[in-house]
């Protein structure tokens, strides 16, 4: 085969010679030994750097635990006839391979002109230099030595570059750019398009947005072109900033510079008309981007949905959803979320299964969890159940985040029956039960004080596992409080002492709380003693809750005193524990006790509430509480707390 006349062969830069050693018997293979060119400078006369001399000072300083002491005894076992000259270009190939390192890189730059002679830097050394430390530009000790570096290069006469400016502006940011372009008439240097670009991008990244439009005027001036990544930076602190107008006006300057675009364009311009309650306008960029062929990402998608769902287009918001299913763009978890938000603020809930359906292609279940979660957290609980349903019945595993938030929804919806058929029937789907679904369960049955079924849920948990943990006890202990039964807190906290969980500070609140509310307040302030004998500090709610104690059994000066305490041991008050002992001085006609706590409250900088506002007015008006009647409480006998 002939080649064409027009075709030829690409020769190498360096002629290389070679020696035949041996042939196959078919001549098909051979062996050479290849002589090493003896080259010392380019075709334009420049010295080639040696690579042989590069790579071994390059793995000397990378691989040694020492890398200075290493270099320099690499050094002294030369030759003085042999000690090599190094040119800068070579300093600079040893410098690129430390970039990893900036500090190394800073020791062997400074080590060059005392251990090679007659060695200089020259601005391509300090460029590389320089760029090395603007990749630690979040590390401002660098900052200064790049600042010692220029006064370096002026004291011995060197001029930077176009690409020392540049580098400059970009490891220095918008706190730099004055001084860099200070630099550049020193130097004679007129900043390119690059330069405007860098220092663009500097204002950007510090959010300085006049300051970065006064560059963008300048870059229209002198007729320079950004790339799409700049337009896209610009557009995008605009929108942020609420500059629209400046933003219409940068989108336009974009298509009239021929520079096209992109879907991250288009996304940005979507989410900020949607912020302006323009969703047509938000309709129309769409379909623009549609029109040019540009296929819409997640984000792109996210946003125009997010957009309608802003204005309340919910047939729209669905309509753009099925077509980005049709295009198989697979939704996340913030599609849904904003679909959901928008069904809940319209009252169209019931259309959730229309969009559950539109997706079932992609829907997992992460999916139905992130769902179950978010319609338990705004209160659906009905809605929430019928979902988490669909989600049993069509997989064959369970998902323990939904389980979860299953079992939160029902709790908070006060149904206890069936979060106990759901914690019995988990295992079915493979979740294995934890302590922490029982303490959703046994917190919500506390609470409604519905103690039969505690106590049973108790024993279950004791007999077939999973073993109960501190926040189980703790439950316990309160929820049999709520309920005045004391003999069980005081036996729930002997099995706590018992176990392998030891009672924490919470422990001794909740049973301090449980005995002093119902009656006993001696034992409870006896268990206040023997968590200070046993290295706990009691914190705000302890003494709120003895000090309220104290008040309601008329020992107002224990009360008083015990506040004096807490004070002392620096445990600073809140609004709660002044509202108490305020409660405590207005009920037993102590006026001027009121007067200076309220006094200390202000001092302390705290604002009062309508609870505090509740009680001053009872002092103005002189209705003391031993004149009025209050309820008992029928289980204790106690009577009923006013801050309750």
């Amino acid at each position: 085969m002939k080649l064409s006349h027009h075709c030829q062969l690409r020769r190498y830069a360096t002629a290389y010679t070679a020696k035949i050693t041996s042939t196959s018997n078919l001549g098909c293979q051979l062996s050479a030994e290849v002589s090493s060119p003896s080259v010392s400078s380019d075709s334009r006369g420049y010295p080639l750097p040696r690579r042989d001399l590069i790579c071994k000072i390059s793995q000397i300083l990378t691989t040694s635990p020492t890398p200075l002491l290493s270099f320099l005894s690499f050094l002294e076992t030369l030759k003085p006839q042999e000690t090599p000259t190094l040119t800068s270009s070579e300093c600079s190939l040893i410098l690129k391979s430390l970039s990893k390192s900036p500090s190394l890189s800073l020791q062997f730059f400074k080590s060059c002109p005392s251990q090679f002679p007659g060695f200089r830097h020259d601005t391509f050394s300090y460029n590389r230099l320089l760029h090395t430390l603007s990749l630690n530009q979040y590390n401002h000790h660098y900052n200064d030595v790049i600042r010692e570096l220029v006064a370096d290069m002026d004291n011995t006469g060197i001029v930077g570059n176009a690409s020392t400016l540049n580098i400059l502006i970009g490891a220095m940011g918008a706190s730099g750019i004055e001084w860099c372009f200070e630099l550049a008439k020193k130097w004679g240097l007129q900043p390119n398009s690059y330069t405007y670009r860098c220092a663009l991008q500097a204002y950007l990244r510090a959010y300085q947005t006049e300051k970065a439009l006064e560059v963008y005027i300048l870059i229209r001036k002198c007729g320079s072109k950004l790339d799409v990544i700049a337009y896209n930076m610009l557009l995008d602190n605009l929108a942020k900033k609420n500059k629209f107008d400046k933003a219409y006006m940068v989108l336009g300057d974009m298509k009239r510079k021929f520079c096209e675009p992109d879907e991250f364009t288009y996304t940005i311009m979507i989410r900020m008309t949607g912020k302006m309650q323009k969703p047509d306008e938000s309709l129309a960029l769409f379909q623009e981007m549609l029109s040019k062929g540009i296929c819409p990402n997640l984000m792109a998608y996210n946003t125009m949905i997010e957009a309608l769902a802003k204005n309340r287009m919910v047939d729209k918001s669905i309509f753009l959803f099925s077509k980005m299913i049709e295009l198989s763009c697979r939704p996340n978890e913030f599609t849904y979320s904003v679909i959901l938000t928008l069904l809940v603020a319209e009252g169209q809930l019931g259309r959730l299964d229309e969009v559950i359906d539109l997706s079932k292609k992609f829907i997992t279940k992460a999916i139905y969890a992130f769902l179950v979660k978010t319609l338990g957290k705004l209160g659906h609980a009905s809605e929430t159940h019928r979902l988490f349903c669909n989600m049993w019945a069509f997989h064959d595993k369970g998902d323990r985040e939904a389980c979860v938030s299953m079992l939160e929804s029902l709790c908070n919806a006060g149904k206890t029956i069936e979060a106990m058929d759901l914690l019995n029937k988990i295992h079915e789907k493979g979740v294995s039960l934890d302590t922490m679904m029982f303490n959703i369960v046994l917190s919500a049955l506390g609470r409604l004080k519905q103690i039969s079924h505690l106590f049973d849920l108790y024993e279950k948990m004791t007999t077939d596992g999973p073993s109960p943990d501190i926040y189980t006890y703790n439950i316990l202990i309160s929820s049999f409080g709520r309920a005045g039964k004391v003999d069980e807190a005081v036996k729930i906290f002997e099995q706590l002492e018992e176990s392998d969980c030891k009672p924490d500070i919470v422990s001794y609140n909740a049973l301090i709380n449980c005995l002093g509310k119902n009656g006993n307040v001696d034992e409870a302030h006896m268990r206040f003693q023997e968590m200070q004998e046993k290295g706990f500090s009691p914190d705000v709610v302890t003494y709120s809750t003895l000090i309220e104690c104290f008040g309601k059994s008329d020992k107002v000066e224990m009360a008083s005193r015990l506040f004096d305490d807490m004070v002392a041991l620096g445990c600073c008050p809140n609004i709660v524990t002044y509202n108490i002992l305020l409660d405590c001085f207005e009920r037993s006609g102590k006026t001027g006790e009121a007067v200076d706590l309220y006094a200390k409250l202000k001092q302390q900088g705290l604002t009062p509430d309508s609870i505090t506002y509740s009680i001053l007015e009872r002092l103005q008006s002189g209705s003391h509480r031993p004149s009025r009647v209050r309820k008992q409480n029928p289980i204790s006998g106690w009577v009923i707390s006013p801050l309750k």
